[in-house]
């Protein structure tokens, strides 16, 4: 009966841990859901003059995952393609745009299949975009393979110009005009409300203490147990030494009796004796 104890009041704390973890993965989901939330916002803000935000040589602030707009023109001596991998004979076409102002940005103008885009605009125009941070290299590739990441550290060496730190990915409408797909932008991770992803925390750690104190709880009720058996086996054990004692005294003083019945008769001699007639 106790180990059936103990098993339902292990199982009742994985089951309420189980209910806490759902909880705070659910929390978890909503931070989430807030954190893509806030990127679609920004991204949908009017947009702001590109050099205002991000110089090329220079560091950028919070730009990242704003709608820019952009002035120059496209150098298709400076262009390449950047595999997509879930997407095999799929490319993003990657084409420098040289700013007004100096510097250039690299562009990812749309999507097409093979390595073969449409020229892009010659002259002289305002584009827009959304600024997004560079995606590092691809470090599981050989490297003799093509590059599916806008690596614009291996970029500025290949290209040689002084590049903005980012690459802009344009919005659907200019992708279309220039007969390309257009490229989703990978919008940087925004932060939801620290409150649910406290939440999130919380009921995890709730879960922890919910299992251990079942364990605890359930070696407990064992310990008890034990505790009774030994107690009981004590109690037992008194009480046959208290009833070796009664008999031990109880023969001893029949023995005494006798030894002092004996001691008497043999100390009067008379004591036996029937008087004689007179």
């Amino acid at each position: 009966m106790t180990v059936l104890k103990q098993i339902a009041v292990v199982l009742l704390g994985l089951v309420l841990a189980g209910v806490m973890v759902s909880l705070g993965v659910w929390q978890l989901s909503v931070y989430n859901a807030q954190g893509r939330e806030e990127a679609q916002r920004r991204a949908a803000e009017p947009a702001v003059t590109l050099e205002d935000v991000a110089r090329p040589g220079q560091e950028v602030g919070d730009a990242y995952g704003r709608t820019v707009r952009f002035t120059g023109h496209y150098d298709t001596d400076f262009q390449t393609f950047i595999a997509i991998p879930d997407r095999p004979g799929y490319y993003r076409v990657l084409t420098a745009f040289r700013l007004t102002q100096g510097g250039a940005v690299p562009v990812v103008r749309g999507i097409v299949s093979g390595k073969t885009a449409p020229p892009p605009p010659s002259k002289r125009l305002t584009q827009t975009g959304v600024l997004l941070p560079p995606e590092g290299t691809d470090r599981a590739a050989a490297p003799s393979a093509e590059p599916s990441t806008v690596a614009l550290a291996a970029l500025a060496q290949q290209w040689e110009l002084q590049l903005v730190n980012g690459y802009a990915t344009l919005d659907a409408g200019e992708a279309r005009a220039q007969s390309l797909e257009p490229a989703a932008a990978a919008l940087p991770t925004s932060h939801g409300r620290l409150r649910n992803g406290f939440y999130a925390l919380q009921w995890w750690v709730f879960a922890a203490f919910a299992v251990v104190m079942a364990v605890r709880m359930a070696r407990d009720l064992g310990r008890n147990v034990t505790d009774d058996h030994l107690t009981d086996d004590r109690s037992a054990g008194d009480d046959d030494e208290v009833r070796d004692d009664d008999g031990d005294r109880t023969d001893g003083e029949s023995e005494s009796a006798s030894e002092t019945a004996g001691r008497t008769a043999g100390g009067n001699p008379d004591a036996g004796a029937m008087p004689s007639p007179t």
